[in-house]
């Protein structure tokens, strides 16, 4: 299930990773007093990799749960490198949640340790492989050239119908551990699940008729959004959010632009917006944003999962010409 990955910070070797876990282990047992703050509550203590996977938590548990995220806001998920002192957090305690394929260092972390609740959410729904382009445009270049070089898309919270079966997951795996609380578990991952679906209905109406089906950005991470609701990503990068473009691709986007009506460029908050910027001069385009929701800071258009979904929705029915 790994993602391919190029990023040169997030990329550190297997020694290195063991090293680093060892040092936390070690950690905990040297000081298990010091740190028993960061698990052992008197709640189920969630460990979640980054904001997709703490929200869920965060929903799903409610006030019976105590969810610490391993990446903060603003920081990349991709750049993630686990602390000693994570490590330790860690195996204090009761679950873990996370992406397999995401965050190779939480991936070894979570394999070396001894937590008893480990929940990958890549094994909660189906992931596919994308490369640079997905939707309808993908499968007429795949025919021509053969499959795009990616690797299987982690993306999977941008469609709320895979973000839906995944919170079905997390929630049975929460009632398996804490069967204490597992009727409220189980409500409030059925109230989750209903308002994706909601979700998923404002997306299908909103983005039914449209005057171009085709969006650019800066990295590959709509894939599976563009697939639910018929549209075709065209990515600048691909699965690394900080690959740099060949200069064929971006004379192929700005032909592309030019014949599918294409008006803006979508960027992120967390990466840096020159890319899209000079695509976008390049073509006589607009420059937008089109959240990831890898995390939500200051800067985020909304201060949870759903009001920045709907913010993006919002900024797909301008760019595409939602009648």
């Amino acid at each position: 299930m790994n993602v391919v990955r190029r990023h040169r910070r997030s990329l550190i070797s297997g020694t290195a990773v063991a090293a680093a876990t060892a040092l936390g282990l070690g950690t905990l047992t040297a000081c298990s007093d010091s740190s028993a703050a960061a698990g052992n509550t008197d709640k189920f203590d969630v460990v979640a990799s980054f904001y997709p996977m703490a929200y869920l938590a965060e929903q799903i548990g409610g006030k019976y749960v105590n969810v610490t995220s391993l990446t903060e806001p603003g920081q990349e998920p991709h750049d993630l490198e686990i602390s000693a002192k994570q490590t330790a957090q860690l195996q204090e305690s009761d679950a873990v949640l996370y992406l397999k394929g995401l965050q190779p260092s939480v991936d070894d972390a979570v394999a070396q340790s001894e937590v008893k609740t480990k929940i990958d959410a890549a094994t909660l729904t189906s992931l596919e492989q994308h490369g640079n382009e997905v939707g309808g445009h993908a499968a007429e270049h795949d025919d021509e050239h053969g499959e795009e070089e990616g690797g299987k898309d982690p993306h999977i919270w941008l469609d709320p119908v895979r973000y839906g079966e995944v919170a079905k997951g997390v929630g049975a795996a929460f009632e398996k551990a804490d069967p204490e609380h597992a009727d409220v578990y189980k409500t409030n991952t059925e109230a989750l699940v209903e308002k994706l679906g909601a979700l998923d209905s404002q997306y299908t109406s909103g983005l039914k008729n449209t005057r171009t089906k085709v969006f650019i950005t800066t990295h590959a991470a709509f894939g599976y959004l563009a697939e639910r609701y018929g549209l075709t990503e065209e990515a600048i990068s691909g699965l690394d959010p900080e690959s740099e473009p060949s200069a064929a691709r971006v004379k192929e986007l700005e032909k592309m632009a030019k014949a599918d009506g294409v008006s803006t460029v979508f960027y992120e908050t967390l990466v840096s917006d020159k890319t899209a910027k000079t695509v976008a001069k390049d073509a006589n385009l607009k420059t937008d944003v089109l959240d990831p929701i890898e995390g939500i800071t200051s800067k985020s258009r909304g201060d949870d999962y759903f009001q920045v979904m709907e913010a993006n929705l919002k900024a797909l029915k301008t760019a595409l010409g939602a009648q």
